[in-house]
């Protein structure tokens, strides 16, 4: 498979870095979209078609604001969008509602064989739909008031997008997804020590769960402040993924009933065997890109400021990537 991707040194915010590549850091996925894509490939496999269905239906929760004609829309093998977003419900005991810290547009087109990964920053400064009294506000905090409907609904008003299905994950599943196939092996890019762990630079540890979501949470001690974070947490993510390929008992009930009690989805179980089948193509090249926000004090709270001429830029890119014409946002 060929990657490519947008690096972002995450230093001076103000400076973009979208036609920057590098081949080998490939996606900046976080470490919560490991649960979804561990069950969307668990689905390729149709061997245990019963466990599947079950661990489909445990995780299918329908949304009123996703857009509408996705079936049409698969069915034609045309391009679709989907939001992936990771809660840190469930970390650490936590069993709150908590907040949206990972946020990412997802476009997967089988005609061009191109997946589109457009991560929006958390703290980015944003009016809430349904929730105006509480506004403006952070747009990890829309889950908190108004759960996956209002992320959705302050996605397609910031950038003028279609978003056909959502993927929601809590940072408990991935620790408990990594405990089922027996840890998993990652080079640190740094020395530091978090939670009562410490790594070493270049030395490569075996980790289970609880270690892995600790390297994968430090932030505040990273040069690189959450950058850096998303590149460890992306390098658990592609050990879980290399384990996970591998790993005999994938399909095992016990192993799919733990891990989708983690998910929420509006995709059925027909439109994940329609990724598996039709979609796959789409992984022919990978980018990945973000929405560039400068670091703001407004009234005392600390914002993500994404300008119109950014999130203009963002929209343009996903919609092309849709095959869509541009559409100017609000």
């Amino acid at each position: 498979m060929s990657e490519e991707i947008k690096r972002s040194s995450g230093i001076n915010r103000n400076h973009h870095h979208h036609h920057h590549r590098h081949h080998k850091r490939w996606l900046k996925w976080l470490g919560v979209l490991a649960i979804f894509v561990v069950v969307v490939l668990a689905c390729f496999g149709v061997l245990a078609y019963r466990n599947v269905r079950n661990a489909s239906n445990n995780m299918y929760n329908k949304s009123n604001k996703t857009t509408s004609g996705l079936t049409s829309q698969m069915n034609a093998s045309k391009p679709i969008s989907i939001l992936v977003m990771g809660t840190d419900t469930g970390a650490l005991g936590r069993s709150y509602k908590g907040r949206t810290d990972t946020i990412m547009m997802i476009t997967l087109n089988p005609k061009t064989h191109k997946t589109l990964i457009v991560s929006v920053p958390r703290d980015m400064k944003v009016n809430l739909p349904g929730y105006s009294q509480y506004s403006p506000s952070k747009i990890n905090a829309a889950y908190t008031y108004g759960g996956v409907d209002e992320t959705i609904s302050v996605i397609k008003n910031e950038f003028s997008v279609p978003i056909y299905a959502y993927g929601l994950i809590n940072m408990g599943g991935l620790e408990k997804a990594i405990n089922q196939v027996g840890g998993v092996d990652v080079k640190s890019p740094l020395t530091f020590s978090y939670e009562g762990y410490s790594f070493k630079k270049n030395v490569t540890y075996h980790m289970n769960g609880k270690k892995a979501l600790a390297f994968s949470r430090m932030r505040y001690d990273d040069p690189r402040g959450d950058y850096g974070r998303q590149e460890r947490q992306r390098l658990v993510v592609m050990a879980l993924l290399k384990e996970s390929a591998s790993y005999r008992t994938l399909l095992n009930n016990e192993f799919l009933d733990s891990v989708s009690k983690q998910v929420q989805t509006d995709l059925s179980l027909n439109s994940m065997l329609k990724l598996a089948t039709s979609y796959r193509s789409a992984l022919g090249t990978i980018k990945s890109d973000h929405a560039q926000g400068t670091t703001s004090n407004i009234d005392g709270v600390s914002f993500e400021v994404v300008s119109k001429s950014e999130r203009q830029r963002v929209s343009n890119e996903v919609r092309k990537s849709l095959g869509l014409k541009t559409k100017t946002v609000e």
